[in-house]
């Protein structure tokens, strides 16, 4: 990818040297890209780079191998947004996890539409319900994009697609209520919003954030990197004392 003209979603900014950054972005049609930008902490630049803007970007780069220069043109900010304590905990943890996660220059059409809607959903739904069952969607898409679905549609045990209620952490498939009384208190919840497009209560909404946050911190995030889930930590806490 020498050259490359794209709209492209910031979702990190790592400071390198004295003046640049290195900024990961998720662009529509090529994945995820990294570029170097030069006055990165400019008073003009500064505003631009925020985790969760969409800039007009722009790559070049000499060869395949070298890491491109980026300039970014703001098309969107949604930096109004860093002052209310949810919405701002909200657009770290997924713009964060989307940058952890994607291998570099690989197409997530599906992904890059998700995390679009997510992120209109965090800062124009009138209340959190609106867009916390969301998250969890997205991040069971990411999980599945990535090679590490689960599978909900039957009973890992009994085969049945009825009455299914857990899910196992060890095969990441669903267990019916019969099949899973005798060691239920092993087994992770599954909440039916999971499974079907409803519109569930809190309740479910944080079981539905204990599955996806146990599998994530299982697959990405259990010996490396720790410190992008304690994103995730402050926004599940902020969004319990507001429901509390």
């Amino acid at each position: 990818m020498p050259n490359l003209r794209t709209l492209a979603i910031i979702c990190s900014v790592r400071s390198h040297g004295e003046h640049g950054a290195v900024v990961r972005s998720l662009t529509p049609e090529n994945g995820l890209v990294s570029g170097y930008v030069r006055g990165a902490h400019s008073r003009t630049m500064r505003p631009v780079l925020i985790p969760s803007n969409i800039v007009q970007a722009d790559y070049r780069a000499r060869t395949e191998d070298q890491l491109a220069s980026m300039t970014a043109e703001l098309q969107m900010s949604r930096g109004p947004f860093l002052g209310e304590p949810l919405a701002s905990a909200a657009l770290d943890w997924v713009t964060a996890l989307t940058a952890a996660t994607l291998p570099e220059e690989h197409s997530y059409p599906q992904i890059h539409s998700a995390l679009s809607a997510l992120l209109d959903a965090i800062c124009s739904a009138p209340s959190a319900k609106g867009w916390a069952a969301a998250l969890v969607r997205y991040e069971l898409l990411l999980l599945s994009e990535l090679g590490f679905g689960l599978a909900l549609d039957r009973c890992a045990v009994t085969g049945s697609e009825d009455d299914l209620v857990y899910i196992s952490p060890k095969s990441a498939t669903a267990v019916s209520a019969f099949a899973g009384r005798e060691y239920k208190e092993r087994l992770l919840p599954l909440p039916p919003f999971l499974k079907q497009p409803l519109s569930p209560e809190w309740d479910d909404i944080f079981d539905g954030l204990r599955v996806t946050g146990f599998f994530l911190k299982r697959h990405f995030f259990e010996d490396r990197r720790r410190d992008v889930m304690a994103a995730r930590t402050v926004l599940v806490d902020r969004l319990k004392r507001m429901v509390a």
